[in-house]
C-alpha cells in the first residue's frame, strides 16, 4: 500500500471521516502513518507500553494505521518536540505536565510540592475532576490530551556531594530542574540554585559538575544511568509527575472518528498498564540502584512542607492558578498551605 505523507493524510482523512476504516484503507490504497515521540529511554516503561499501544493500533486497524515511535529524544529535547507537535511535524508526544506549563500554565498543578499523599489520591484527581479541568485548558492551546495520564512517578532528589535530609540541606544547592516555572519556584523557596536544563542534557551537566544534583523518579534515574554520576538519593517524594499523551489538535480533529476511537482506546489502555508497571517496579528499583552504588536516605516530608508554607509557596501558586483550579485540587489533596 502507498503510504500517505502527513499533509496528504490530513486531506484524505477529512474526506473519509464518515467512512469505515477498512473501506478508507481500500479506497485510498494507503496507510495512515503518524509520528509519536518521547524523551524516555527505550527501556523505560513509558516507551515500552506506548510501543505496545502502537502495535495494537496497527493490529486493530488491520494495518491501516501505523504509528512510528521515536523514543529517547531522537527528535530533539522537550521544548523542541513540543514546538514540533504544535506545528504538526509530529503527531503525538508524551510530556510532563510541568513542562507543558510553559504553554498551558494549569498543566503543572499536579506537581505542587508535597501535595499527594499516595497513588490512590493521585489517580482520583487526575482521572477525575482535576484531570478534566487540565485537559480543557490544554484544548484551548490547540492540543488534544488523552483521558489517561501515564505515570512518571514520585520524584526524588539525588546529589553528588551530600544527602538531602532537611530543608536546610537545599540551601545553595546547584540542582538541575526541567524548564518549568513551578520547579524553579519551589527550589528557590528552599534557597537552592535551580538550573533549567532539558533532560537530554542532564547526564552531561551532572558529569561535568555544572550542577550538583537533580530530581527524578526512580525509573528515570535507573533508565538514564544517573547513578553513574550521582551518589546520594534522598526519598523526598516531593512531587508527583505524570506524562500527558498529547496530539496536535488540528491533525487530531481531521482524523476519521473510527481512527480516533482505535487510537484513544489503545493509548488509554497502555497508560493504565504502564501505571501498574511503574508501581510494581519501585521496590526492585531501589535494590538495583543500591547495587549500583547509590546511598538511599529516608526523609520526613513535614519540615519541607512547612518550609514551603513559610516561604508562601502555596499562597503564590494559588494566586497563579486561580481559585477554581485550586479548589478542585484541594478537593482531593486536602488543604495546602
Amino acid at each position: 500500500m502507498q503510504k500517505l505523507t502527513r499533509r496528504r493524510f490530513v486531506g484524505a482523512a477529512g474526506a473519509a471521516s464518515v467512512v469505515p476504516l477498512v473501506y478508507v484503507s481500500k479506497a485510498f490504497g494507503a496507510e495512515f502513518t503518524l509520528k509519536y515521540a518521547n524523551n524516555s529511554p527505550v527501556t523505560h516503561p513509558l516507551t515500552i507500553f506506548t510501543t505496545k499501544a502502537a502495535e495494537r493500533i496497527k493490529a486493530d486497524s488491520n494495518g491501516a494505521v501505523e504509528i512510528e515511535v521515536f523514543p529517547n529524544n531522537q527528535l530533539g529535547g522537550d521544548t523542541a518536540m513540543l514546538s514540533q507537535l504544535r506545528e504538526g511535524s509530529i503527531d503525538f508526544f508524551t510530556l510532563s505536565g510541568l513542562i507543558l506549563a510553559t504553554v498551558v500554565p494549569a498543566a503543572s498543578i499536579n506537581g505542587i510540592g508535597f501535595a499527594w499523599k499516595d497513588y490512590d489520591t493521585v489517580w482520583k484527581g487526575m482521572d477525575g475532576e482535576l484531570g478534566a479541568y487540565v485537559r480543557g485548558q490544554i484544548s484551548k492551546a490547540g492540543l488534544h490530551a488523552f483521558e489517561k495520564m501515564y505515570d512518571n512517578g514520585y520524584r526524588q532528589i539525588t546529589t553528588s556531594t551530600k544527602p538531602i535530609l532537611k530543608p536546610e540541606d537545599l540551601q545553595g544547592l546547584k540542582i538541575r530542574v526541567p524548564p518549568s516555572p513551578l520547579w524553579t519556584s519551589m527550589f528557590k523557596a528552599f534557597g537552592s540554585a535551580p538550573a533549567s536544563i532539558n533532560f537530554s542534557e542532564t547526564y552531561s551537566a551532572l558529569q561535568t559538575k555544572v550542577v550538583e544534583g537533580q530530581e527524578n523518579p526512580l525509573a528515570i534515574i535507573k533508565a538514564a544511568k544517573l547513578y553513574e554520576v550521582q551518589k546520594y538519593l534522598s526519598q523526598t517524594n516531593h512531587m508527583w509527575d505524570g506524562f500527558w499523551m498529547l496530539a496536535n489538535g488540528k491533525g487530531w480533529e481531521k482524523l476519521p472518528p473510527n481512527v480516533k476511537e482505535i487510537i484513544s482506546k489503545n493509548f488509554n489502555q497502555a497508560a493504565v498498564e504502564q501505571r501498574a508497571e511503574i508501581f510494581a517496579q519501585n521496590n526492585s528499583l531501589q535494590a538495583d540502584l543500591e547495587k549500583s552504588g547509590m546511598q538511599f536516605n529516608k526523609v520526613d516530608p513535614e519540615p519541607f512542607r512547612q518550609a514551603l508554607v513559610k516561604a508562601e509557596f502555596y499562597k503564590e501558586w494559588q494566586g497563579k492558578y486561580g481559585p477554581e483550579a485550586w479548589a478542585i485540587l484541594e478537593k482531593v489533596t486536602a488543604k495546602l498551605g
